[in-house]
């Protein structure tokens, strides 16, 4: 349809979303949009007849029409502006719809709403729908951490409030919460953790009501910052009593009766291979070459559910907490330092037991012969990723150091090589993103921000735990038994169609049919970029473009890793998923495939998955809210310097760019002083109106730091001008003084008239013809 008939139907659906309850005949909808003639009118006939096929308007027994009636009331997720509007996501493909700050009912942001359609999306326009939330299904707050305010003693008595606190999130910052006199009693400037026991409402909109219920300490000593970030986010630093009681109960080493239906693998050459400050090793690996010139792999993962039994108070912390938290200066351990880095971590010369999936894979990767078991192992080495890349390049000391180590670790970059090309062949998206490492001193200060490379020892135990999840996966999935699996859907149409489009805009030729998506059609497209300055850019939209990763109960396979089968099995100490993986390996090992078997478990792993999503959800917030806290933080003494940088993203409000060290942040559109900039969302890129000049995604950009707002951990930016571009800017508000100066002249003139009928006669009509 021609771009024409396409604005028609927009501009008049956008008619009737204005007059959503009026009814109009076809001539008066050609009167209101001041289009006269036949074939005009033969238009809006015809575009009319297109909504109403839509079901967007209809046709009245008047021969009048009017917008189709909403009843339609969805549940999903409010996301509220700091400016007192919302959006509500129903759907993970549809427009989310718009709520206005007087239909929100006082969501607040995260509470889970019903939302009542009162418009409809205009398609043709890219326009979601917009709606009035009826109803507070939960609330997302239940608790909130922010900096306490205190009152007066006059002003106690008049409110009954010992004073109120504010959170230094943004969504939520808006709100004052005011604590009761009946909690703990707080000092200025304390962070403090509080309940919430009453929302907003018609009385107090922009307050709530709560209870002091934990001190975290002044927001200026160290570590309060962070811990206030992982309390908000509902991660509890300390572990009960009487979990760490039962820790401590548990031997520290293998006992005779552990080993009993296990096999001896002790004398068998097992490594560990982690990074230079790891203290907990929950994985180890063993690597021969086999006379048939097939790889036998030995994945051997820590076997933690043998000391932490179903129901136990270990067990349920575990589960609460889901994950262990990795923050710059510290981990929030899913389960106590006594077994993470003691009995449950496969320490080198100790025995450990573990659960071992023990392939031997093919020269083209496939693993022809696999067993699941219980073991019992003893590393004979710590190494490090560091070392293992060092004997990789052939250093000359370390190879004499390891020379007995040294040709397992070749036949292991062999294995891994051919692991690799066999995802590579069947599509597999490898993203390479650059990870940086905050180096903070012993108060918490970051002092440098240094990037962490991937080599191919890194790479090499990610294609060996790769391998294994894999196989487990498939293992239990062709039984045909509840499991537990790590899921990567397909990206929505929407998404990979916008993504697509964007890459073309860029001269990168897409292979493939667009309604059968495929990894290898992404993995295509990142080939085509590699070393180009469009890499990183392309690999941002990409990450945009996909589906966030989950549990589920149903084996919906990993599109990213273009695998059919995928579990997460080689992490039980920091991951409760792959804790309850290997409790159903062993479960099903001894009880068989029974019905009650299989029953006990289908019941309950829907919930696991669903919770254990969550909570990773939860360390992940966190793990990113401290990083931006301590990147801006590390910024903060440098206001006023000028950098390198790339466009990361451009949305309507301004650019956010991206320095090599990894800081983010924003160049705001009000900063942008050298045009009137508009954004186009089709190319995702700023244009300046005089100038022509265009901002896109990807583009280097040369930039001064403007501001460093370390407690809301905001980084602002501008742009840095040439000598040409800054005399325009200094030329353009010269004239804006001088015109505003002149029309303040003017206005004194006015003023200073005699009022007589003459003057205001003029002055009256002056206006009018504005």
């Amino acid at each position: 349809m021609p771009d024409k008939e396409e604005k028609l139907i927009a501009d008049i659906l956008e008619f009737f979303r204005s007059n959503p309850d009026k009814r109009y005949t076809s001539e008066k909808i050609e009167d209101a949009l001041r289009l006269h003639g036949s074939s005009a009118f033969k238009r809006v006939v015809k575009s009319l007849a297109v909504l109403e096929g839509e079901g967007k308007i209809t046709l009245t027994n008047k021969d009048e029409f009017k917008m189709t009636q909403q009843d339609k009331v969805l549940e999903g997720t409010f996301k509220g502006n700091d400016k007192g509007f919302g959006f509500v996501r129903y759907d993970e493909v549809e427009p989310d719809a718009f709520v206005t700050r007087d239909n929100t009912l006082h969501a607040v942001n995260g509470d889970t709403v019903e939302v009542k359609i009162t418009k409809p999306s205009n398609p043709w326009i890219d326009k979601g729908p917009e709606g009035e939330i009826i109803k507070i299904v939960e609330r997302s707050l239940t608790k909130v951490v922010g900096e306490f305010y205190p009152y007066s003693d006059a002003q106690v008595e008049k409110s009954g409030h010992f004073g109120y606190v504010k959170s230094h999130e943004k969504k939520i910052a808006s709100y004052m919460i005011f604590i009761s006199d009946k909690g703990l009693h707080p000092q200025m400037g304390d962070m403090v953790q509080v309940s919430i026991d009453e929302y907003p409402n018609d009385k107090h909109p922009q307050s709530m009501e709560g209870t002091a219920l934990e001190i975290l300490g002044n927001k200026n000593d160290p570590g309060v910052d962070i811990m206030s970030i992982v309390v908000d986010n509902d991660i509890n630093p300390e572990f009960p009593s009487e979990v760490l009681e039962q820790a401590e109960s548990i031997p520290d080493h293998v006992l005779d009766s552990d080993r009993v239906g296990r096999k001896d693998l002790t004398d068998n050459m097992v490594i560990t291979i982690d990074g230079d400050d790891s203290k907990d090793f929950d994985d180890a690996v063993g690597v021969e070459k086999l006379s048939n010139g097939n790889y036998h792999l030995e994945v051997h993962i820590a076997d933690v559910t043998h000391y932490v039994t179903e129901g136990s108070a270990l067990d349920k912390e575990a589960y609460e907490r889901g994950t262990s938290t990795y923050l710059v200066d510290r981990v929030i351990p899913m389960l106590p330092f006594r077994l993470s880095n003691g009995i449950c971590s496969l320490n080198p010369g100790e025995d450990r037991l573990a659960l071992t999936c023990d392939m031997e894979i093919d020269g083209e990767g496939n693993v022809v012969k696999h067993e699941i078991y219980p073991s019992v192992i003893q590393s004979k080495y710590r190494m490090t990723y560091n070392n293992v890349n060092k004997i990789l390049d052939g250093d000359p000391d370390l190879l004499a150091e390891y020379k007995d180590l040294a040709p397992t670790i070749s036949d292991m970059a062999e294995l891994h090589k051919i692991l690799f090309n066999k995802r590579h062949l069947r599509g597999a998206i490898d993203f390479e993103e650059t990870e940086a490492q905050i180096i903070v001193d012993e108060n918490g200060k970051p002092i440098d921000i240094k990037l962490r490379e991937r080599g191919t020892s890194e790479r090499m135990i990610e294609s060996f735990m790769l391998a294994a999840n894999e196989t487990v996966a498939e293992h239990y999935s062709l039984k045909h038994v509840p499991f537990l699996y790590r899921v990567h859907e397909k990206p929505d149409d929407e998404k990979v169609k916008n993504f697509f489009e964007f890459v073309a805009a860029m001269g990168v030729d897409v292979k493939g049919n667009l309604k059968e998506i495929t990894p290898k059609m992404f993995q295509g497209v990142l080939s085509k970029v590699i070393g180009t300055p469009e890499e990183a850019v392309v690999t941002i939209m990409l990450l945009r473009s996909m589906q966030q990763a989950r549990y589920s109960d149903n084996p919906l396979g990993h599109f990213g890793l273009a695998a059919k089968y995928y579990t997460h099995f080689t992490s039980p100490i920091r991951r409760y998923p792959d804790l309850i993986v290997h409790r159903m390996i062993h479960s099903y090992a001894e009880n068989g495939f029974t019905d009650d078997e299989q029953a006990k478990w289908g019941s309950k792993l829907s919930e696991i998955a669903e919770h254990s999503s969550g909570r990773e959800r939860k360390s992940i917030d966190a793990e990113r809210a401290v990083d931006d806290l301590k990147k801006t933080e590390y910024m903060a003494d440098q206001v006023g310097q000028e950098f390198d940088a790339v466009v990361s993203s451009v949305t309507s409000f301004g650019m956010f760019i991206q320095l090599d060290n990894t800081v983010e942040g924003l160049i705001h559109i009000s900063n942008m002083k050298d045009d009137f900039y508009e954004y186009d969302e089709k190319s995702m890129s700023m244009h300046g109106r005089g100038t022509g000049k265009t901002f896109k995604v990807g583009q280097p950009i040369k930039v001064k730091l403007i501001r460093a707002d370390v407690e809301h951990r905001q980084i602002d930016f501008e742009r840095v001008l040439n000598k040409e571009e800054q005399e325009q800017v200094e030329k353009r508000e010269a004239e804006f003084k001088k015109r505003r100066s002149n029309s303040n002249r003017g206005h004194r003139n006015h003023h200073g008239n005699n009022n007589n009928g003459k003057g205001h006669g003029k002055r009256r009509g002056k206006y009018e013809r504005r």
